[in-house]
This record gives structure tokens, C-alpha cells and sequence, in this order.
């Protein structure tokens, strides 16, 4: 008897054994299989240094922290692009052991300056030299920073020509920043430098941004007959057997969305959408004093001498110097207000007439949010031939369409699917994802794409940012790969005005993130990037969500420098 027992044990631990191998060899089978199918980059990384090119890297403090079990699941690449792109954007949190700060502790714009630091001519500037500035930040006492993170804007500008351009802030952290501008007209040019946000108060953002994406909350009317139901919508809802959700997630982008189930009415009576309000006292009284404007929000930097200086024409070796924008991380600057690109496609002015026969027989698509809606507005405004139809839209929302049926000129704007934090009634089944309007499209060399969507991601993880690009990209290659004439244009994120109200939402800081994810994101891809950022940053209109026409303008310039690049005769 006790010999089968033991006979028995052994056939139990053989086959123990034999199962626990076969898992190991499925599992490896399986590992190799993934990344095998990566994309030629990864190939390359895995073979220079690991067969996982994940084994090593740490885990991301911030990944999937907003409704995590909304999303699919990420492909290798994808997880590895989000880390790098959640990696790329990481800001300097205040010295550990410094919190809480007492308002006197943290940086004073007031209390600060900067110093124009001497030219290796003998405080002589010409054209195609680099101005440098040091920038030194102090605390409300007097006492230098010792540490970095504080959102600096600096430009370089001449009123008397209605020029200027962005400065190149660099930060040493350790309470000094530098500012570079390449010089690129004669005469007067100020120096101006401002602190958007101090480091401590950025770690409010950030901690809000992280915690608190609830703190803008929507709404919807459910309406069938006379009875109506209003209930709250969010990218995110808790929900219980008590509170069913009405799901309305995209089926084919994965985006999500949701709101409670009215208690007598379907989920298929869902009239419209509309942002209800936003939380109030989500930050503490000490916080608050982060956000003080006229003290330390959007506020000047001072020189410690002069923030004048006066630049000569190009010397003889400098007059064929062309500015390297990729070396100076300069763009482009104005001169009489006209913006001049530095690299990339030749910009040209264009006037009514010239638009028209710039775009006859062709077809333009504009998407994204109400920056996008201000190209929309503008071209109907210069075209002379243009007629707006109306349809089943709001005043802000839309969607729009307008003809010229003369020259054969098809304008439609759609906004861009929900987050829409707009108090306007968008109306819900007209409400469409980006990626799947672009799918639509048959493109081609008189298809015209511009997108431009920002703004109303600001309160919520970047997570959902890269999410939604990452499926609007997918959908751009797959147009340009169907018809690869087609042009496409992305619009960059913009600075905007800032009260305390509006920073704990929509803060620089979160646009000028939601920036560097987005040059990213279309970094390789076959499209023209107009970069409203700088276009703003180095006008010497006041910051504002929706940037004045002189900018709108030279932005649609920009497009339509594209579009004509063959030569297209032009009379501006």
C-alpha cells in the first residue's frame, strides 16, 4: 500500500514538473512573439541591449492614474511612447522637506531681475548674434531661489517694428535661468521677461491635475416628450448598483465617456452636452497665495540696469548666416507684424483673391476646438465668395459649413468629441471623434486638414491627451497612406490670459505640457506643425485664449503657404 502511495506521489510530481516547463516554454514562446512584432526602432534597442526593452525601466509614478480600467490595454510600443512622453514633460517638484512654504519662501517676480549679458563685441549687437540673458529669481524676502521649476516667458520685441520674437529659457535649478534670443532685425530691441507660475505653485497643478480631474463636471439633458432629466457626464463616474452609468465610449477610438442614468428615461435620449461648473475650494488658503494676480501670476521680471539694446546690421561674415531654428529653438519671429518662419515652408501673405484661387476646387476640413473655429471664421470673413449654411448647431460648438460655389471651395468645421468644457449646448449626436471623421475622408491633393485641439484637456491627466492623439495620428497615417498628397496641419497649444480661477484649469503650464506632448506625438509624420506657442509668445498682443486676428491671421498664412507650395499664383 505505501509503495503505491509513493508511486503515485512520483507520477503527481512528474507531471507537476513536465506542466510547470511546458508554462515556461509557452510563456517564453509568448515573449518572443511580442517583441519580435515591434516597429524596426525597437528592434534596434532590443538587440543593443535587452530582448525586453521594459525589464529595466522604472515604473512611471503618474501611469494609468485616471480610470484606468477604461482603457485597452497598451501595446509594448505604446507603452514604452507613453513613458517616454510622460517622462519628457516631468517638472522639478520643490526640495523635499521645504513643504509647507510659507508664502515669503517662494518665488517674487517683484523681488527678482535679470541682467543683458555683455556681447563678446564690446557691447556691440549685430544681426545673426545670439542676445543672452541671466534671470535671477528671489523669494518675497529678498533671498535668492536656490532651486528651480518656476514657468518663465521671455521675448524679445521692437514696437517701432513691429517685430519680435520668443526667447529660449533654460533653467539651471538652481534659481538662475537663461534666456537666449537670436538676433534677426536692425535697431531697438527690449527685452522682457515674465513668471507665469512660481515652482510651488506648479506643484498645486500638478497635484490637481493628478487628484482632483473631477474639478470640472458636465452635464447632459435626457429628454423624451415632456419629460426631461438633466444628469452629470465625465470622461470618469464612481458608480454603484444604485447609480447605473449610460456608457457612450467611441467603438472604434476607445474614448470614453459617461453619465448616470436618468431614472426614467433611456440612455438613448441624451440631447446635448454641456460643461455644469467646476468645483469650488479645492485649494487651501496658503495655496491660494500661489495664484495672486499682480503678485505672482503672469507677473514682469525687471532688469537689474537696462532691458534696451540696439542692433547693427550683420557684419560682412555674419551676412550669409542663415539661423538654425532647430539649434536656436526659435520658429520664426514678426517683422511689421508679418510672421517669418525660420526653415520649412516659405510663407507668403495672402489677401481675399488670393485665398480664393489658392483654394478653388478644393475641399477643407477643420477640426479640433474654438481656435480651430477662429481659421473657420476667418477664412469666411475674407472670402468674398463665401456662403455659411446654417445647420443644427450652437453659436460656439457647431458644426459649420460654408460653400463658394463659383470657385468650388468647400469649408466644414467640426468640434472635437468630449472633453468640451463650454457652458454652449452642444448637441450630442453631433458630437464625433476626430480619428473617425478623418477614416471618412477619401483625401487627396485638394483635401485640406488642419487640427487643433488643446485647450479642453487641460484639466484631466495627460494620459487621456496622449490617448486621444494617439488614435487621431493612427488615423493621419492612415489617411496619408490612402493619399498621401493630402495636406494636413496641426495648430500648437497658446498661452492665454490668468486669473486664479482660470489657472487651477486651464494654466500655462498645462498648454504648454499638452505642447510638447503634441510636436511628439507628430513628429514624423508628414504634416505641417503652425506653432501657435511661440506666435503668441513673441507678439506684443496681451496673451489670450483665442489670439487676436493679426496672429489668426499669419497662422491661415501658414496653412495656405502649404497648400500653395507648388507656385500657386498669389496677388498679396
Amino acid at each position: 500500500m505505501s509503495v503505491n502511495v509513493w508511486n503515485w506521489k512520483s507520477v503527481l510530481i512528474i507531471l507537476t514538473l513536465f506542466g510547470f516547463i511546458l508554462l515556461l516554454r509557452n510563456i517564453t514562446i509568448e515573449e518572443s512573439w511580442k517583441y519580435h512584432t515591434m516597429s524596426p526602432p525597437y528592434k534596434v534597442q532590443n538587440r543593443n541591449q535587452s530582448s525586453n526593452p521594459f525589464k529595466n525601466l522604472p515604473t512611471f509614478p503618474h501611469k494609468r492614474t485616471f480610470c484606468p480600467h477604461l482603457y485597452q490595454p497598451l501595446s509594448p510600443e505604446e507603452e514604452l511612447e507613453e513613458r517616454n512622453l510622460l517622462d519628457s514633460i516631468a517638472w522639478p517638484r520643490p526640495p523635499s522637506g521645504s513643504e509647507p512654504l510659507n508664502l515669503s519662501q517662494t518665488s517674487d517676480p517683484a523681488h527678482s531681475l535679470f541682467t543683458i549679458v555683455t556681447s563678446q563685441n564690446n557691447h556691440s549687437w549685430y544681426v545673426g548674434d545670439q542676445l543672452e540673458v541671466q534671470i535671477h529669481l528671489h523669494d518675497f524676502k529678498g533671498q535668492p531661489k536656490r532651486y528651480g521649476g518656476d514657468l518663465l516667458l521671455a521675448r524679445l520685441h521692437s514696437p517701432k517694428y513691429k517685430a519680435g520674437v520668443a526667447g529660449e529659457v533654460l533653467d539651471h535649478k538652481n534659481g538662475l535661468y537663461s534666456a537666449r534670443f537670436p538676433l534677426l532685425w536692425e535697431g531697438s530691441a527690449q527685452v522682457e521677461v515674465m513668471m507665469v507660475h512660481s515652482n510651488e505653485a506648479i506643484a498645486v497643478l500638478q497635484r490637481l491635475r493628478e487628484k482632483r480631474p473631477d474639478r470640472v463636471y458636465f452635464s447632459s439633458i435626457f429628454r423624451q416628450g415632456k419629460r426631461s432629466e438633466k444628469m452629470v457626464c465625465n470622461l470618469c463616474l464612481p458608480q454603484d448598483k444604485k447609480r447605473p452609468l449610460c456608457n457612450y465610449t467611441d467603438l472604434h477610438t476607445g474614448d470614453p465617456w459617461y453619465c448616470y442614468k436618468p431614472k426614467m428615461l433611456s440612455c438613448d435620449t441624451r440631447n446635448n452636452h454641456f460643461v455644469e461648473s467646476a468645483l469650488k475650494n479645492i485649494i487651501s488658503n496658503k495655496e491660494a497665495l500661489l495664484f495672486q494676480k499682480g503678485v505672482n501670476l503672469k507677473y514682469p521680471i525687471h532688469a537689474s540696469t537696462s532691458d534696451t539694446i540696439v542692433v547693427l546690421p550683420s557684419k560682412k561674415e555674419n551676412a550669409s548666416k542663415i539661423p538654425d531654428p532647430v539649434k536656436l529653438a526659435t520658429s520664426g519671429y514678426y517683422y511689421q507684424d508679418i510672421w517669418r518662419p525660420l526653415g520649412g515652408v516659405t510663407k507668403r501673405q495672402f489677401d481675399g483673391l488670393s485665398i480664393t484661387q489658392c483654394l478653388a476646387n478644393k475641399l477643407v476640413y477643420l477640426y479640433g476646438d474654438s481656435t480651430m473655429r477662429q481659421w473657420f471664421e476667418y477664412l469666411v470673413t475674407v472670402l468674398p465668395g463665401m456662403k455659411e449654411f446654417k445647420q443644427e448647431s450652437t453659436i460656439k460648438v457647431g458644426p459649420f459649413m460654408a460653400l463658394d460655389s463659383t470657385h468650388n471651395i468647400l469649408l466644414k468645421y467640426h468640434f472635437h468629441g468630449p472633453p468640451i468644457v463650454s457652458k454652449a449646448n452642444a448637441v450630442a449626436h453631433k458630437l464625433r471623434y476626430i480619428a473617425n471623421e478623418l477614416d471618412g475622408l477619401t483625401g487627396g491633393p485638394n483635401t485640406v486638414v488642419a487640427l487643433s485641439l488643446w485647450a479642453h484637456f487641460s484639466p484631466f491627466p495627460v494620459e487621456v491627451y496622449i490617448h486621444r492623439l494617439r488614435h487621431i495620428r493612427k488615423a493621419v497615417e492612415r489617411l496619408l497612406d490612402r493619399a498621401p498628397a493630402t495636406v494636413v496641419v496641426v495648430r500648437t497649444p497658446n498661452p492665454r490670459a490668468l486669473d486664479q480661477e482660470l489657472s487651477l484649469i486651464f494654466s500655462d503650464w498645462f498648454a504648454l505640457q499638452l505642447d510638447v506632448v503634441l510636436r511628439a506625438m507628430f513628429k514624423d509624420l508628414n504634416v505641417m506643425l503652425v506653432d501657435a506657442w511661440q506666435m503668441c509668445v513673441a507678439h506684443q498682443q496681451p496673451h489670450n485664449v483665442h489670439p487676436p486676428r493679426v496672429i489668426v491671421k499669419n497662422m491661415v498664412d501658414m496653412m495656405l503657404s502649404l497648400v500653395c507650395r507648388d507656385g500657386t499664383r498669389t496677388d498679396a
